[in-house]
């Protein structure tokens, strides 16, 4: 464990688990005393290829000893390769990079209101977001967020935002004005607990956004990069953004955040916006390992297998056990909803046995192992998590 410094030098803004990781390989973590986990956290969905996943490595060490830094001031290679990359595979023609999904968050929303203004005028300006999203903690991203637990102490917030509920549409027809001009929605929501937008209803939204020239904005930070068996998960419900945000795995653990859009959206110009350490070769070079490997042949088919596997295992956990209430989710993006008012010591517990989970929301688990996980890995966890609800006398 660290000593008492930790909490005479960090500011306190975790609830950290009491647990020290030092090493990382593929699936598993160890701590400062040796004992060895299944992390099926991740770094929160961000190590898609596990830890020290070898073709990411050589890419950063590579890339480490070349050229780590160089502003945007100059054009870098890997920054080109890397949204070729993204633009190629997506709906997209044009990106912009940015170091976390708060960050990508906050440049969409003045990507679209940019948009408005030139189109529009300054009246068109607000911006719809769903109840339970969760979009970031800088302000125009914690403002978008519709969860008032994470706005309390900061007020005022940014003006021109409105909240809905997720899934009704009919939310969104009511909160529709002259003076909208971006819809912002998760197609899963993560944080909020892994809660998917219905087939219906985001096609709906989609139809609304094409008949009032609103842009479609999809915060892709947890779902995209393959996390739940497509590459983006709007590609799971027949529809495209106007812009995508993205982050988290797409620097396999490296800091890095995207704004993917269309080229008829894509309206700033030098000035605008911009990122001092967005794009730079080190972390595009540890996204590009990514893209290549999220993107061979049969990968994604693989993810989709092992968690329609993974889903079948807790649905017999289910079976077993009342107090598992739903299970939830696609891919490897995982919610076990159990019936208690906060799962904290599920989790607690399956850690002392050697599985590393985290909840959402009070009394939702998630599980978002490596993609490279193996239904072994996933067959143990599920031994792991069986026992501890057996110990715990559900």
């Amino acid at each position: 464990m660290i000593t008492s410094d930790d909490k005479k030098y960090i500011m306190n803004t975790y609830g950290r688990y009491p647990l020290t990781l030092v090493k990382g390989n593929g699936t598993k973590a160890w701590d400062s005393d040796g004992n060895v986990y299944l992390d099926f956290v991740a770094g929160i969905a961000v190590n898609a290829f596990g830890h020290c996943y070898p073709p990411i490595v050589d890419a950063i060490k590579n890339q480490a000893e070349t050229l780590i830094h160089c502003s945007n001031l100059y054009w870098n290679e890997n920054q080109i390769e890397l949204a070729k990359m993204i633009a190629e595979n997506s709906f997209g023609d044009k990106v912009f990079f940015a170091n976390s999904g708060a960050e990508a968050n906050e440049g969409a929303i003045k990507l679209a209101r940019k948009y408005a203004s030139i189109k529009y005028g300054d009246k068109r300006y607000k911006i719809i977001s769903a109840k339970n999203s969760f979009h970031g903690r800088t302000f125009g991203a914690l403002t978008a967020t519709g969860q008032m637990k994470y706005h309390a102490g900061f007020g005022p917030l940014l003006e021109g935002f409105k909240y809905v509920k997720y899934n009704d549409i009919e939310d969104i027809y009511s909160a529709l004005d002259d003076d909208v001009c971006a819809i912002m929605i998760e197609v899963i929501q993560g944080e909020g607990g892994i809660h998917e937008g219905s087939l219906e209803y985001l096609k709906e939204i989609r139809k609304i956004c094409d008949e009032n020239d609103i842009l479609l904005i999809i915060d892709e930070v947890q779902t995209g990069i393959g996390r739940t068996g497509k590459l983006f998960a709007y590609e799971h419900f027949g529809i495209t953004p106007d812009i995508m945000t993205l982050a988290k795995a797409l620097g396999g653990g490296i800091p890095i955040g995207a704004i993917v859009a269309k080229e008829s959206v894509s309206v700033f110009k030098p000035g605008d916006h911009a990122s001092t350490f967005g794009g730079n070769p080190l972390a595009c070079a540890a996204g590009i390992a990514v893209m290549k490997e999220v993107t061979k042949e049969g990968f994604l088919d693989d993810v989709s297998e092992k968690g329609n596997y993974f889903k079948k295992k807790l649905n017999e956990l289910k079976d077993k056990y009342k107090v598992i209430k739903d299970v939830r989710g696609k891919g490897l993006m995982i919610g076990c909803e159990v019936d208690l008012d906060d799962a904290g010591e599920i989790v607690l517990n399956a850690m002392k046995k050697g599985l590393l989970i985290n909840c959402v929301n009070h009394n939702v688990l998630r599980f978002v192992p490596p993609l490279i996980v193996t239904m072994d890995e996933i067959d143990t966890a599920m031994i792991i998590f069986d026992d501890v609800l057996h110990e715990m006398g559900f």
